[in-house]
């Protein structure tokens, strides 16, 4: 068969990029032909996604697609929950906001005052999270609510760009799942919730599965561009639906990581986890390709990492990720211990001063050094990952023989062998590129170039260099879990 060439849209927490995949009818290629920020702005007090110059790069990622070779469809994916609205006039109506931006504090307490906590759980089965789209709208029927009743249609951000790019307005199924407003059995939205929370349904459009046409490129945008004509797909418009897609295993049984500034534990399951233990341990239910449900937790990931070395850069120390894991092995281990997913974490800012407070607070000492900072970072990521790999374990009654660790987080091999011996588990590591991986896999599916996702799968397993590491010093882990669960609780 002749080479088939489909571009991805992948919008991550700090950069985007356009990458070309190139499937021979074996293996994928990735190229990634353009690289960008995506950096949110703060404008009087806002924390806004910069979508007017993120919608210039990707004209200027389809120019570049269009010039290497072509490619026969596009697709976007991005991180849950955040959105756009659109005006009567079909106008954007302001910038989206960011979800890391304030306007949710209180919102889930506000939103329990009119619909039962455990009624709202049984529905969405969704992680509670003020971040969530659910609550971002409350906030603007509490705050704003002239400028709510202006909007004629809310599109999440993957399928935001895909309006602006065809004119069509759809909502994408692994993307609405993220909301807290769709039903988890039915994979409808829920008219139970949005009535509770006064949301009119008609602002949300008509669901579509990944792996659907959107509609082609418009021609104002081809005859700006000087490009010829391409399908604008739907595919798993979540980033982490893309990389659950992309989990290079055969197994229908396994755990995945996707690993970048949040790390998205779970397993795929044929129908949503609801219960009275999911509910108390508060794990979500999402949707991805095939209606397939990923059950899975929310874990604040490498932002910790991230946010920490661009404290030390502000505070004239340069430091490169190496340079922050090799200093982390030098330092003792399991000193201290926190809690990723403490509310401190979330916001920007001084994350090494929260950490040494946090420390502080729970009666533990107290590191001062960068590597005794960073040591203390890794070493609770990856029982953070163990105490989720029990919870995932507890709710589904399955046991696993491997972890598949993809994303970013590959690149760091003291996390994955952390992360093997916390859990006592086998750890895959890679592809990287996941997210790419799934969303390029899906748009040959829909293509028929692909049959099926088992195919994918195995296809993605053959395209990458998948690293493995084995569990070590398990006990010494243990001991260390117990000490971390007594401290966090």
């Amino acid at each position: 068969m002749s080479a088939k060439r489909v571009l991805a849209f992948d919008f991550g927490a700090s950069s985007g990029r356009a990458i070309i995949g190139t499937f021979d009818g074996e293996t994928i290629r990735l190229e990634e032909i353009h690289r960008f920020e995506n950096t949110p702005v703060k404008m009087n007090g806002t924390l806004y996604w910069d979508l007017p110059r993120l919608f210039h790069e990707v004209k200027q990622g389809l120019v570049k697609a269009a010039d290497s070779g072509g490619f026969d469809s596009l697709a976007v994916d991005t991180w849950g929950v955040d959105f756009g609205l659109i005006g009567k006039d079909g106008h954007i109506l302001e910038l989206p906001v960011n979800y890391r931006d304030e306007r949710t504090k209180g919102m889930l307490d506000e939103s329990f005052k009119l619909i039962d906590k455990q009624q709202f759980y049984k529905i969405t089965g969704n992680q509670f999270m003020e971040i969530n789209t659910a609550f971002q709208l409350l906030s603007l029927k509490h705050k704003r609510p002239d400028f709510l009743r202006n909007a004629e249609t809310m599109l999440l951000m993957p399928d935001l760009f895909n309006y602006l790019l065809t004119g069509k307005k759809r909502a994408e199924l692994s993307i609405a799942s993220t909301t807290q407003l769709l039903n988890a059995v039915n994979k409808d939205w829920s008219d139970t919730v949005l009535r509770a929370l006064c949301i009119p349904r008609i602002m949300l459009p008509q669901i579509c599965m990944p792996g659907t046409e959107v509609g082609m490129l418009t021609d104002e945008i081809c005859e700006e561009l000087n490009i010829p004509k391409a399908k604008v797909m739907s595919v798993c418009g979540h980033d982490t639906q893309s990389a659950a897609a992309a989990t290079p295993t055969q197994e229908d049984d396994f755990i995945f990581i996707s690993c970048g500034t949040w790390s998205l534990f779970g397993t795929e399951v044929d129908e949503p986890v609801i219960n009275e233990t999911s509910a108390a341990l508060n794990i979500t239910n999402e949707i991805g390709y095939g209606g397939k449900t990923t059950f899975l937790k929310n874990i604040i990931g490498l932002w910790l990492i991230q946010e920490s070395r661009r404290q030390f850069t502000r505070d004239g120390n340069d430091y490169s990720f190496a340079d922050l894991e090799k200093l982390a092995l030098e330092t003792e281990p399991f000193k201290c211990f926190i809690d990723p997913d403490a509310p401190e974490f979330v916001p920007v800012g001084n994350i090494p001063k929260r950490v040494q407070e946090y420390c502080e607070k729970t009666g533990q000492a107290v590191p001062s050094s960068v590597g005794e900072i960073m040591r203390c970072i890794y070493e609770s990521l990856a029982l953070k990952y163990r105490q989720t790999f029990d919870e995932i374990k507890q709710c589904t009654g399955k046991d696993y023989s491997k972890i598949y660790l993809m994303g970013g987080g590959t690149k760091d091999g003291m996390l994955c062998q952390m992360t093997a011996n916390a859990c006592n588990c086998e750890v895959c590591a890679g592809p990287i590129e996941a997210t790419a991986y799934g969303n390029i896999a899906v748009q040959l599916i829909a293509s028929g170039d692909i049959p099926d996702i088992k195919t994918a799968r195995k296809i993605v397993a053959a395209s990458d260099n998948i690293k493995t590491f084995s569990p070590c010093d398990c006990d010494k882990w243990e001991e260390a879990y117990k000490n971390y669960i007594n401290i966090i609780k």
